[in-house]
């Protein structure tokens, strides 16, 4: 799975990230070292290498590649979506949710694990979307990654 999400990364121009998630991802991968497990480096580095932007009205400052989001979000990720590029990946639940309601995220990703938590944040919590298959890769351990794009 971390090399699947390690394509899909190399892939994007940059990922845009809310603060928790940002946070999290920053305190699990910055700075790959030999300690950390051989199968996980590749995505280790390749987040570590990834321009970020973090949105969050409570950061002071960023680094790790990355720069603050404020203000009017979806004219930021407008703005940030008429840049040439590959695209931006979102990561996240509270942030695609809200991007999502905007109708700003052209593809999604989803990844299904046969492991139920049974609790936290539901994903795309009060967004309806009209999504059709378009890609899906069979993972180890029964993990599946669907790709969907929105229906015209």
């Amino acid at each position: 799975m971390h090399h699947h999400a390690a394509g899909l990364i190399a892939s994007a121009d940059a990922l845009i990230l809310g603060r928790v998630t940002f946070e999290l991802m920053e305190s699990a991968w910055r700075e790959p070292s030999p300690e950390m497990p051989e199968w996980t480096l590749p995505f280790a580095r390749t987040i570590d290498a990834a321009k970020k932007y973090v949105v969050s009205s409570t950061l002071e400052r960023v680094d790790w590649n990355a720069e603050l989001v404020r203000g009017d979000l979806r004219q930021a990720v407008l703005t940030l979506k008429e840049e040439p590029g590959d695209g931006l990946y979102v990561g996240g639940v509270t942030l695609p949710a809200a991007l999502a309601g905007w109708g700003l995220i052209d593809e999604y990703v989803l990844v299904v694990h046969p492991h139920v938590a049974g609790r936290g944040p539901r994903l795309l919590d009060g967004v309806q979307l009209d999504l059709e298959l378009v890609d899906q890769v069979d993972l180890p351990d029964g993990v599946v990654a669907r790709t969907y794009r929105p229906r015209a």
